[in-house]
């Protein structure tokens, strides 16, 4: 029997489980990032005063690790130039002014697909990147070139974070778009099992996906706890299959291929279709917001028109967020755009967004009882504050995957994740000063 992980009970507050999502107006602008992915940012291959229309490609990917993008509205292009992102950096980003009409590019044909290669050229082509997380492109992940490494494919529908429910609308609306995807992994990847991991919170979704499984003996659905965080990679991973991923290791180091539930259902539409990844499934919520739902919305839309579509605010926000409240980003203003792996966009009034002011840690070890790696928070603060490298690289502070566990049962509030995140910088550059730059 496995041993069991940590982690921790967070309130789920899935207000817009049993809503399907509903499809706004088209926007007057849409403001698209180049860097809506991992990995090297996109590359416009439009210029200002182009006229473009919908799924018309407006930027090539930018390397191997890359995914190109797509205009998700038809019109004019009217600016291309720097934007603050949410984590502080710039990013260039691509302004297409609507003409209204939504006219779709004559280059929206289906793909034609003959064989692994073309599958994945076809990936590549569609702009497809990880859709429930940090957005690593999606056609890296598949291009394992020896289909016989792939034992297991993992199919993220855990969604444990609390508001969010765009995935289970794609489990519960689309199950047919599921079993088609599971189908092209089948029949190109040459894969054998499929495993679609799900809390057991949402047991409409689990009953779509059995009755997947009752028809293709490939796919298993694991009914796992509702522990948070159980659709991080390495937790699902190893709650699914029982296989522990090594520091350092990706997931098909040990024969594993993880996707995002609603990924796998683009990829199995833009098959048929043709169409790329232009529009994205947001679950709108948070104290702050008059009619929470789930909407689909183009990507580059401002986060303020699809809160206006969902009746705007009952009281004034305090913070907003990209995702959940446990791994989301805080956005300066609410011009911020929806973008590729936008799965859900919170807005929280006064009272849920202010913090306590942290106290002294009292060595309690809570950080070290919740934490689903078995990690060391509090000694990872000790290293930073006292800069001592050498502590960090020895309690392996690199496998923090910065899930908010620690911070979230510290009963000092101390900014736990955060200090982890700063720790892991400060330990890459010591590392690359090191090794002489080379790492």
């Amino acid at each position: 029997m496995l041993p069991k992980l940590n982690g921790v009970k967070v309130p789920h507050r899935k207000n817009t489980a049993q809503m399907s999502a509903v499809k706004m107006p088209t926007p007057k602008t849409v403001t698209i990032p180049m860097n809506m992915h991992i990995g090297a940012p996109s590359v416009p291959c439009v210029k200002v005063g182009d006229l473009v229309k919908v799924g018309q490609i407006i930027a090539e990917a930018g390397g191997f690790v890359s995914a190109p993008v797509h205009a998700s509205v038809s019109g004019k292009v009217t600016a291309i130039g720097p934007m603050i992102a949410s984590n502080g950096s710039n990013a260039t980003c691509i302004t297409i002014e609507s003409d209204g009409e939504m006219a779709l590019s004559e280059t929206c044909v289906p793909p034609t697909i003959t064989d692994y290669d073309s599958f994945i050229a076809a990936v590549r082509a569609s702009g497809a990147i990880g859709l429930g997380g940090a957005g690593f492109p999606t056609s890296v992940k598949l291009d394992v070139k020896d289909t016989s490494r792939i034992q297991e494919v993992v199919i993220n529908g855990a969604e444990c974070e609390p508001y969010i429910t765009s995935d289970t609308r794609t489990m519960v609306d689309d199950a047919d778009l599921v079993k088609e995807g599971v189908e092209l992994l089948k029949k190109y990847l040459d894969v054998k099992k499929v495993v679609i991991g799900i809390e057991k919170n949402k047991p409409q979704a689990i009953s779509e996906m059995k009755k997947l499984a009752a028809e293709d003996s490939t796919i298993v659905v694991k009914a796992l706890p509702s522990v948070y965080p159980q659709g991080g990679e390495k937790v699902l991973i190893y709650n699914c299959v029982g296989k522990i991923v090594p520091e350092g290791k990706l997931p098909i180091d040990v024969g594993v291929v993880v996707l995002n539930c609603t990924t796998l259902t683009f990829l199995a539409k833009y098959m048929k279709t043709g169409v790329p990844l232009i529009e994205k499934v947001v679950t709108v919520d948070g104290s702050a917001v008059a009619n929470p739902q789930n909407v689909i919305a183009p990507i580059g839309t401002a986060m303020q028109e699809v809160f206006d579509f969902c009746g705007g605010f009952k009281e004034t926000p305090k913070k907003v967020l990209y995702g959940g409240p446990m791994m989301g980003i805080a956005v300066p203003d609410t011009s911020a755009p929806v973008m590729k792996n936008t799965n859900a966009i919170i807005a929280f009034n006064e009272k849920d967004a202010v913090l306590p002011e942290p106290t002294p840690c009292i060595r309690c070890g809570k950080c070290v009882e919740a934490c689903p790696l078995n990690l060391m928070p509090l000694e990872y603060a000790r290293g930073l504050a006292t800069n001592d490298m050498e502590l960090l690289e020895k309690r392996k502070v690199n496998l923090c995957m910065e899930c908010g566990c620690c911070s979230f049962v510290c009963p000092a509030r101390r900014p736990l994740v955060e200090n982890n995140k700063l720790a892991k910088a400060e330990l890459r550059k010591w590392q690359a000063e090191k090794n002489g730059g080379n790492k």
